[in-house]
């Protein structure tokens, strides 16, 4: 019987489920946004979200912008790795570990397809309070924050949770 504890591995049916709606759902809105969309408008959707596409050459707030696209590819490729290897080898965090791992491989594969297709990462969704303004992101972005956020939280947060768990001795 497998352990409840361990998380599901990258090619499980919910690693892969994870990462192809977050692939899917990330891909499809940048389609929708590259063709709906017209560049550099910004289309109020609430009082702190807007729609606004740009297209960011780097990564988070256009940093490493000057390094290349293939330095970039190359970069993204080896986080990706890593963190496979890292999901792999997890020993702890269940269900919620899954879909954490998930979240970042899908998100990251969506940027990178973005990069090797069009050279450049498409942001639509501009997140601000008023006339400041925060970010331009998409959704593989938020799967990129919201993954190691649950990571966190999984790993982190005390109690019984299919993750570390203490057992009688007080070991975990």
């Amino acid at each position: 019987m497998p352990d409840p504890r361990r998380p599901d591995g990258p090619l499980s049916r919910l690693g892969l489920s994870v990462i192809a709606a977050t692939l899917i759902v990330d891909q499809a809105t940048k389609f929708i946004a590259e063709a709906d969309l017209p560049f550099g408008v910004t289309i109020d959707l609430l009082p702190f979200l807007s729609l606004h596409r740009v297209h960011n050459p780097g990564i988070a707030f256009s940093f490493l912008a000057d390094y290349g696209v293939w330095a970039l590819v190359g970069l993204t490729l080896a986080i990706t790795v890593v963190v496979t290897v890292f999901w792999s080898q997890a020993m702890d965090g269940g269900k919620w570990a899954t879909v954490g791992y998930g979240l970042i491989i899908g998100g990251a594969v969506g940027n990178l397809i973005d990069r090797i297709v069009h050279g450049h990462v498409i942001d639509f969704l501009l997140l601000h309070f008023g006339d400041w303004t925060l970010f331009v992101f998409n959704l593989a972005d938020a799967a990129l924050t919201v993954g190691p956020a649950l990571l966190l939280v999984v790993y982190l947060w005390p109690g019984p949770r299919g993750g570390r768990e203490k057992s009688d001795t007080g070991d975990a």
